[in-house]
C-alpha cells in the first residue's frame, strides 16, 4: 500500500527526475550556502582554507560548523516539501505513510527504544568494558549550546534523509518499475553511497559501507513492512540525537560538544563492530516490531510486485491543506 498509493498523485517519471534535481540543488547548492560563508569570513580573518571535515570543525568550532552543516539539510527538506507538494501534488501525509493520518506513537516508541538502546551500548562500553578509550568531555555552556541545535536541527535532518531515500525515491522508483526489491536495494545502496564521504569511510575504510548500507536496508524493510515511514523516521532520530550528545571523536562526521568523547584508534576497530548492529542487532529489532506491529507476508511486502490500479480509479490529490503537514 505505501508505495502503491502513489498511483494517486502525479507520479510520471519525469517528475521524479526533475524533482531529484531540484532536492539536490536545494540541499547541496542553496543549503551550502551559509557554510561556504561561514568559512569564507574565517579564511578572510587569517584561517587557512580546510580541506576535509576535521578541518572545516577545526576552523569554525564544534556547535557552528554542526549548526551550518544541519542547516543545509533543512533547507534540503523545505525543497523536497515543495517537490512533493507542487509537482506531485502530494500530501505530508500521503508521503509519510498508508494511514489516513501519521502514527506519531510508532515514532516516540522506536525513537526512547532505540535510543535508550543505543545509549546503554555505549554507557556499558564507558564504565565497564573500555573505560580507557573514553574521557569526559563535558563543558556546560558547549553542551548547552549543543542540546539546542542539536533538538532542533538533527531531527530535520534525519528527516530529509528519510523522506528522500525511503519516502520520495522508494514511492517513485517502486511506481516506475513497479516492484519493490528493486526501491529497497537502490535506495539503500544510495543511502550508503550518501555517507562515503564521511571521514569514518577515510579511517575505517570501505568495510564500513557495509553498516551505512545496511542500515539503509533495516530502514526499508521497516518502511515497507510497516506502510509508512514513521519507524524509520524515529529509528533515525534518535541514532543521531542520541550520538550527537552522548559521545563524539575526532574521526567522525559528527563531531560535536558532547558528554564523551571517544580516544580509541579507529583504525583497530574490529570487525564485529561493524557487522554485529547489522546482522545481529537489526534482526533482533525487525523481531520485536513485527511482533508488536503484526507483520506478515514479508515475501509479497519486500518483494512483490507494485501493481497498477485501473485509471477510472485514479484520484487525484489537490487539495494539500486538509492533511497533517507536520514534521
Amino acid at each position: 500500500m505505501y508505495i502503491n498509493q502513489t498511483f494517486n498523485v502525479l507520479h510520471d517519471w519525469w517528475r521524479y527526475l526533475v524533482g531529484s534535481v531540484f532536492v539536490f540543488v536545494a540541499w547541496q547548492l542553496i543549503g551550502m550556502i551559509p557554510l561556504a560563508i561561514g568559512i569564507g569570513i574565517k579564511v578572510m580573518g587569517g584561517g587557512e582554507i580546510p580541506g576535509d571535515i576535521p578541518q572545516m570543525v577545526a576552523l569554525l568550532g564544534n556547535n557552528l560548523f554542526l549548526f551550518l552543516m544541519l542547516l543545509s539539510f533543512a533547507i534540503g527538506l523545505v525543497g523536497l516539501l515543495l517537490t512533493t507538494k507542487f509537482l506531485h501534488k502530494q500530501p505530508l501525509t500521503h508521503l509519510t505513510t498508508a494511514r489516513k493520518k501519521i502514527d506519531w506513537k510508532r515514532f516516540w516508541f522506536i525513537f526512547f527504544l532505540w535510543g535508550i538502546v543505543s545509549s546503554g551500548f555505549v554507557l556499558v562500553d564507558y564504565f565497564f568494558l573500555t573505560p580507557e578509550d573514553y574521557v569526559l568531555n563535558f563543558q556546560l555552556q558547549p553542551f548547552l549550546i549543543l542540546c539546542v541545535i542539536a533538538i532542533l536541527l538533527v531531527p530535520l535532518q534525519t528527516s530529509f534523509e528519510e523522506y528522500l531515500f525511503r519516502g520520495y525515491l522508494m514511492q517513485g522508483l517502486g511506481v516506475v518499475l513497479k516492484n519493490k526489491w528493486a526501491p529497497l536495494l537502490i535506495t539503500s545502496i544510495g543511502f550508503g553511497l550518501l555517507h562515503i564521504a564521511n571521514p569514518e569511510v577515510e579511517k575505517l575504510g570501505y568495510i564500513i559501507m557495509v553498516y551505512y548500507i545496511g542500515t539503509g536496508l533495516f530502514l526499508g524493510i521497516i518502511t515497507l513492512m510497516d506502510d509508512g515511514l514513521e519507524l524509520a523516521l524515529g529509528f533515525h532520530a534518535a541514532n543521531n540525537l542520541f550520538t550527537a550528545l552522548l559521545v563524539t571523536a575526532d574521526w567522525t562526521a559528527f563531531q560535536t560538544d558532547s558528554i564523551l568523547k571517544d580516544m580509541s584508534d579507529p583504525e583497530k576497530m574490529g570487525i564485529a563492530e561493524i557487522f554485529v548492529p547489522v546482522f545481529v542487532i537489526f534482526p533482533i529489532l525487525l523481531f520485536i516490531l513485527s511482533k508488536k506491529y503484526n507483520w506478515s507476508n514479508w515475501k509479497d511486502r519486500l518483494l512483490g510486485d507494485v501493481v497498477e490500479p485501473p485509471k477510472e480509479n485514479y484520484k487525484i490529490i489537490e487539495e494539500i491543506g486538509n492533511h497533517d503537514t507536520r514534521l
